[in-house]
């Protein structure tokens, strides 16, 4: 049964694409990418189609917002003071929040992406400087922790190797905190300290 959005209450701004966020997730949990269509995602949302393509161009690049709200959402930067707690805390954050159901997302997002999905996928994921790093490297860079001007490779490299852990062993504690330590202090502080 399809519900017309024109009888409730108009959302506007965060809380409209909010709804429209949770709805692609519940829509590409459902049916999986290659089924997601803009229409069903509207009916969901109780919105318009015309509501979603003024805020997304097509369905690649809402479903890859969408996903990155979803499997991101509550992972902040740690500010200790020490650039070893504030990238172990990192890690172990990220970690813990690649539970079954995203990570079960995350490969069925994947497995039914053509080469336009998978290109923003690599864009977001992969291409775009990590805030969360930057924002903790910056810090130790003013403390004198780290040297100047780390090439981008190498402020990324724990969030690279992270993803390799939860990708071969699973989110949660499948990843131990012994793994993470060894990312930070046998790969990466050797490789940034002054």
């Amino acid at each position: 049964m399809q519900v017309d959005h024109r009888k409730g209450p108009r959302r506007r701004g965060e809380a409209l694409e909010d709804a429209i966020m949770q709805a692609a997730v519940e829509e590409l949990t459902e049916v999986g990418y290659t089924a997601v269509s803009m229409e069903r995602i509207a009916i969901r949302a109780r919105t318009s189609k015309a509501a979603l393509y003024r805020r997304w161009t097509g369905r690649a690049d809402l479903i890859v917002d969408a996903y990155t709200r979803f499997a991101a959402r509550d992972v902040e930067a740690p500010d200790t003071g020490s650039l070893r707690t504030d990238v172990i805390g990192l890690l172990r954050r990220i970690a813990d929040q690649a539970k079954p159901e995203t990570l079960h997302l995350f490969f069925g997002v994947l497995a039914d992406a053509g080469e336009e999905l998978r290109g923003k996928i690599r864009e977001r994921f992969v291409l775009v400087k990590p805030t969360r790093m930057a924002a903790i490297l910056e810090r130790a860079e003013t403390r004198g922790e780290v040297r100047a001007h780390l090439p981008d490779r190498l402020r990324t490299l724990p969030l690279d190797l992270i993803r390799i852990e939860v990708l071969q062993h699973g989110g949660g504690p499948a990843v131990t905190d012994e793994a993470i330590e060894a990312i930070v202090d046998d790969v990466f502080l050797p490789l940034v300290r002054p």
